[in-house]
């Protein structure tokens, strides 16, 4: 008898959490589980991407905590083995819905990042309320699961969890359809002219991302490299990016595309994949591009680089916030040749690994 086990999430949404909830779903559902994608509300860019192996529960709520009751419902009716939540308010409501719900089915909630102290020291009560909430309801998740040891100390310091509490699993990062997506020819203009090394930063254009940094070191490196920086990726800071270009005079020099269905065929192309994050949890982007064979620079912000740099052995670390140093990381790899990296180095961000760990979670092999 197959096992079912349901993924929880807001969307599908084009982030990190929930690309890795994607990938999870699909490794389970080759492993032959039953598994549903249950969304609070069946919309994202990730949505064409769910192939007919993964069953889409659209519980047609238009915020997370109105998917409580539809949750609830679901679990009472399907009763999988195992329902795990992402991101901060859809644990939140997982763990609340299995309670209601009275069922055998075992809760593992995954936590994706720190919580930074814009969140701690915020106004924001709602804000403030989430690490709070996580250490009250933490007895009520079976598993607790954070995507780094980084992650995992800044949860057990901040939600007043027991360390021993959480476990580390890495993201499933690196997929064969990763690999094959990389492969594909790309029709960018970026790459026309092959003088022109490309510098790429990926990722939401948020305050965390902090992509001011980026293009602020960009553009000491202009000066002395005929280079192009190229941001994937959408978000409320693009109005003030754009102008920060205007203003250093960039704007033959920077490309802001948004959202792009296949960046991995760009990453890698790229020369260097650079992360200026103020803070993260575990960047998906750095595993992608070191598996792609592009180098990469990184804030050593927490957490997370550090950690999959191994000390800065495998790539460029910077102090956030450093708009010298991080050029300066930027200059040194555009002038230093490729260091290919053995599979061994990057096996626990496979999702043959995570699959493996995270049938132990769920109690799939009961």
């Amino acid at each position: 008898m197959r096992r079912r086990v349901a993924f929880f999430l807001p969307s599908l949404a084009g982030g990190g959490a929930e690309r890795v909830s994607l990938n999870l779903a699909i490794g389970l559902a080759a492993r032959g589980h039953a598994v549903d994608l249950v969304l609070a509300e069946a919309s994202g860019p990730f949505l064409p991407l769910v192939p007919p192996a993964v069953r889409i529960v659209d519980l047609k709520a238009p915020r997370v905590l109105r998917s409580l009751r539809p949750l609830t419902s679901y679990l009472r009716a399907e009763r999988p083995a195992a329902l795990v939540g992402a991101l901060d308010h859809a644990n939140l409501v997982a763990m609340t819905a299995k309670k209601l719900a009275r069922t055998t089915t075992r809760t593992v909630i995954t936590v994706h990042c720190t919580f930074p102290k814009t969140v701690l020291g915020s106004g924001s009560v709602r804000l403030k309320m989430i690490p709070w909430l996580l250490g009250r309801l933490h007895p009520w998740a079976d598993v607790i699961v954070a995507v780094s040891n980084g992650v995992a100390e800044d949860l057990a310091r901040t939600a007043g969890i027991p360390r021993h509490r959480v476990n580390v699993i890495y993201n499933p990062v690196i997929t064969t359809s990763l690999l094959a997506a990389a492969s594909e020819p790309v029709s960018q203009h970026w790459f026309c002219d092959n003088t022109r090394p490309v510098v790429l930063g990926v990722g939401r254009l948020s305050a965390q991302k902090n992509f001011r940094l980026l293009i602020d070191a960009f553009a000491s490196v202009r000066r002395e490299h005929n280079a192009r920086l190229v941001l994937l990726g959408e978000g409320p800071q693009r109005p003030a990016l754009e102008a920060r270009i205007r203003q250093l005079g960039l704007e033959n020099d920077v490309v802001l595309p948004g959202f792009i269905e296949n960046p991995y065929a760009v990453m890698s192309r790229a020369a260097v994949l650079v992360l200026s994050s103020n803070f993260e949890g575990l960047p998906t982007v750095l595993i992608e591009s070191l598996a792609l064979g592009t180098p990469v620079v990184s804030t050593d912000c927490p957490s997370g680089p550090r950690e999959i740099l191994r000390d800065g052995a495998l790539g460029e670390l910077v102090p956030p916030a450093d708009v010298r140093a991080m050029a300066a990381g930027i200059a040194r790899v555009l002038t230093t040749p490729r260091q290919p990296l053995g599979r061994d180095a990057l096996y626990p961000y496979t999702l043959e690994a995570a699959v493996e760990q995270f049938e132990k979670a769920c109690g799939l092999h009961a």
